[in-house]
């Protein structure tokens, strides 16, 4: 029997990462980058996001219940720590820390 593993990493990683390519396209395309460094932590979450995904889905194809469970705690703890990132990205925009 297949291990239960948790779908929803992969999905809402997924949405994530769009959203952030999304703000990363926006601030290049309005050359806005040049000034501000949020493009730079912007990217830093979106490439953990990409690992977080890569971890997720990794898990959902691997026939090993062991490697799933492992890759899914490794997705887990990056999807965590993403969204600590961006988190700190809001926190630093409230307060105008960067602009």
């Amino acid at each position: 029997m297949k291990p239960k593993t948790s779908k929803h990493i992969l999905n809402t990683a997924s949405n994530l990462l769009g959203f952030c390519l999304f703000v990363i396209t926006s601030i290049h395309s309005s050359n806005y980058s040049a000034t501000s460094i949020m493009d730079e932590f912007t990217s830093a979450v979106a490439l953990i996001l990409v690992f977080s995904c890569l971890f997720s889905f990794y898990s959902l194809r691997s026939s090993n219940p062991d490697r799933a469970y492992r890759s899914e705690k490794i997705a887990e703890l990056l999807f965590g720590l993403a969204l600590v990132g961006i988190l700190v990205i809001v926190i630093l925009l409230l307060f105008k820390v960067i602009v």
